[in-house]
């Protein structure tokens, strides 16, 4: 029998599993800037909803929680930087080699949870509490329609951007991507992360940083 072997994924719709990220990208877009979710702090909702079998869906968390930054989490958890807080999160999901762990930052942040109405984000999909934001912001680039695509590529479907925002269906559920028809903007996450890539060119990065202020980093080429 002949092996089936899928063709190379296309660029502008995934997202890298492993390698260097701009490297991933190269001639397809030219900057990628690296999202983090925030950490979801209950207010009008119990924590012990967000289990598997009650968890919350996307309108009711946006209605109900407020984000907590990467940054103020590295006060709260007395972290030494945010990449500490990305470290602290992976170890916890056991998404990690062990020689690139660290229990004592997954401990601190997990302590943080325990002591506070405090979640952390959920690895591998996109954040509830930023998603309806990413979508105003590729509206205001110009955009109506954005493909959203499966894992691997293999499956797409074109939705009116509008029709993706507060909604709790499945569209944009689980590990996805979502990009624009014109192949220039990328909205991705990766799997055992807790952050998007947002993918475009370097002026369209800064128009919307400039509005939405994201919390983030620009990705180098290292």
């Amino acid at each position: 029998m002949t092996e089936r072997i899928l063709p190379a994924p296309d660029a502008f719709a995934t997202c890298p599993t492993d390698g260097k990220i701009l490297e991933y990208y190269f001639g397809t877009f030219e900057a990628v800037y690296i999202l983090f979710h925030p950490f979801i702090k209950t207010v009008s909702i119990e924590k012990e909803q967000f289990n598997p079998a009650t968890y919350p869906g996307r309108s009711t968390i946006v209605k109900n929680c407020v984000p907590v930054s990467w940054s103020e989490v590295v006060l709260k958890a007395a972290l030494p930087s945010v990449a500490a807080v990305d470290v602290g999160l992976r170890t916890m999901i056991h998404g990690l080699k062990a020689d690139l762990s660290n229990q004592e930052w997954a401990d601190k942040v997990e302590s943080l949870v325990e002591s506070d109405q405090i979640l952390p984000p959920p690895e591998g999909c996109f954040s509830d509490l930023l998603h309806d934001s990413v979508l105003q912001a590729t509206q205001s680039l110009g955009y109506d329609w954005a493909w959203v695509g499966d894992e691997f590529g293999t499956e797409r479907k074109l939705y009116w951007i509008e029709d993706l925002k507060g909604q709790d269906n499945k569209a944009t559920a689980g590990h996805c991507n979502i990009f624009t028809p014109d192949k220039g903007l990328l909205y991705t996450t990766h799997w055992d992360s807790h952050f998007s890539f947002l993918c475009s060119s370097e002026r369209n990065l800064a128009v919307i940083l400039e509005k939405y202020q994201f919390e983030g980093f620009f990705c180098t080429p290292s």
